[in-house]
């Protein structure tokens, strides 16, 4: 049904311009979408490749800094474990050595919050843990600690090294917890236990590597979770125990410059290419009106002037074109031409026929007004005579006889009386006739009479101007193409009088 109303809209008597318009603006809408489309096809999943790309820079600087950390750490408890003192100490535990390498100091120095020795049964011959910023003992943290030392199978950690490093979870804290065994500075001698060095680690110092506001999110995730927002973008990378699992996150928040920097030039590249499809739009409209719905009402108005004047004059403003409208133009023009040339040769022969059947008319009009007179004259020449002339000449020599009979005499009297009689009638009968004659006659001369002066009258004149007769005819003689044409005629009025044009 939509498809049946779109056409019937389509079929109803309109404008040329608006049907054009209505074409070039389905057009820019069309055109529109699939630019809009395009680009989005094209640079949403690119910057969306970069903002992934910067994502996994992060969360791969953040892994780096925490392996970094954990390393550090590493490489202290490796001094404490490859060393002659912590070998014979672990043989024979002294106050003098714990004094001097469980000192506050020492542990400041090496940036720990604790240390442990432990035995290879798992027994603790040593632990302590300071707070760094009061350097003084902290016996919760060493309780903790203590107790995760227990809860790890710190053989297991080693894997057949001689030192490792792993995060852990001491209640609301994590650390970096670094474990190595104790061997002879030289790396001989039969292990005789474990050495640990534990850091704490705080949102601070996780700043501070990262170098950007991070914080340290106890919630425990074993891959990085990503939450975006509309202009940021909150990233939680797992920090990985001793088991793979995760004890914590590192969070931080970090600006969406990528993804903004793509909607912005989606917008822009969306807003520029619909201004320019507008633009070239507008263009194109103005050429189409100028081009092509200007000469088409040009030769619409022409036409109408011509059906309302009946003067078939030419059309000149589109003659001098080269395409299709020139030729349009140039076809009217001649068509003009050889309609005004067909409507002079129908007056022509329209005056011949005028003329013809005006004759006919007479011709008819006299046959008539003769048809009495041929009458009169037939009835005249078929007559008899009303007495026979031998009777009335025997009838008379008979009566100049003295001899005749008074009788007889009475009779041829009666005879030729009657014979008188008959031809005064038949006289006063022709002279009736000859009187008809003559009024036919009148008649016929009448016709004639009228034709003539119809003839000899002066035909109705009206006033034209001959220099625009003469301009339309040498225009129509410039198209001929047979001969050139020169021709000089002042380019004033000239009022003529004349019947016919």
């Amino acid at each position: 049904m939509a498809r049946a109303w779109l056409d019937a809209q389509w079929r109803r008597p309109g404008s040329l311009g608006a049907k054009l318009l209505l074409i070039l603006t389905g057009v820019g809408l069309l055109g529109s979408i699939a630019i809009t489309l395009l680009l989005a096809s094209v640079i949403t999943p690119s910057f969306n490749q970069l903002e992934a790309a910067a994502v996994d820079a992060h969360v791969e600087r953040t892994r780096a800094a925490l392996a970094e950390n954990i390393t550090k750490v590493e490489s202290a408890v490796r001094d404490y474990g490859d060393w002659n003192s912590s070998y014979d100490y672990m043989a024979n535990p002294t106050r003098a050595f714990e004094q001097e390498s469980f000192s506050t100091l020492a542990m400041a120095n090496l940036h720990v919050n604790g240390m442990a020795y432990v035995r290879n049964d798992g027994g603790i011959v040593i632990a302590r843990w300071i707070d760094l910023g009061s350097q003084a003992d902290a016996p919760a943290m060493r309780t903790r600690l203590i107790d995760r030392i227990g809860a790890i199978d710190l053989k297991a950690v080693l894997k057949a090294r001689n030192s490792a490093a792993f995060y852990a979870r001491l209640g609301d804290s994590v650390a970096a917890v670094g474990v190595a065994q104790v061997r002879r500075s030289d790396g001989t001698g039969a292990p005789r236990g474990y050495v640990l060095m534990v850091r704490q680690i705080t949102s601070q110092q996780l700043s501070t590597l990262l170098q950007l506001s991070a914080r340290l999110d106890p919630a425990q995730a074993d891959k990085p979770v990503l939450t975006p927002s509309r202009t940021q973008m909150t990233i939680a990378v797992p920090i990985l125990g001793p088991d793979g699992h995760g004890v914590a996150s590192v969070s931080f928040v970090v600006p969406r410059d990528v993804s903004t920097l793509g909607t912005r030039m989606l917008i822009l590249a969306i807003v520029g290419s619909t201004v320019l499809l507008v633009l070239l739009l507008i263009v194109l409209s103005r050429a189409i009106a100028r081009l092509v719905l200007a000469p088409l009402n040009h030769v619409e108005r022409h036409m109408q002037a011509v059906t309302a004047s009946g003067a078939l004059s030419l059309l000149r403003a589109e003659e001098n074109r080269h395409d299709e409208i020139g030729s349009l133009g140039r076809s009217f023009n001649k068509m003009l031409s050889q309609l005004k040339d067909l409507r002079e040769q129908l007056e022509v022969q329209s005056f011949a026929l005028g003329k013809s059947e005006s004759a006919v008319a007479v011709m008819h009009n006299v046959r008539n007004a003769l048809n009495p007179i041929s009458t009169i004259l037939s009835r005249g020449l078929a007559d008899a005579p009303p007495a026979d002339k031998a009777l009335i000449d025997r009838a008379l020599g008979e009566l100049a006889r003295d001899d005749t009979p008074p009788a007889r005499r009475q009779k041829l009297a009666a005879f030729l009386a009657a014979a008188i009689g008959a031809e005064d009638a038949a006289r006063a009968d022709r002279a009736a006739q000859l009187k008809t004659g003559r009024e036919a006659m009148q008649h016929v001369l009448e016709i004639i009479g009228t034709q003539q002066a119809q003839a000899h009258e002066r035909p109705p004149l009206d006033t034209c101007d001959v220099t625009e007769l003469i301009a339309q005819n040498a225009t129509i003689a410039r198209y001929s193409g047979e001969t050139a044409i020169a021709f000089d005629f002042p380019a004033r009025p000239w009022p003529v009088m004349a019947n016919r044009i």
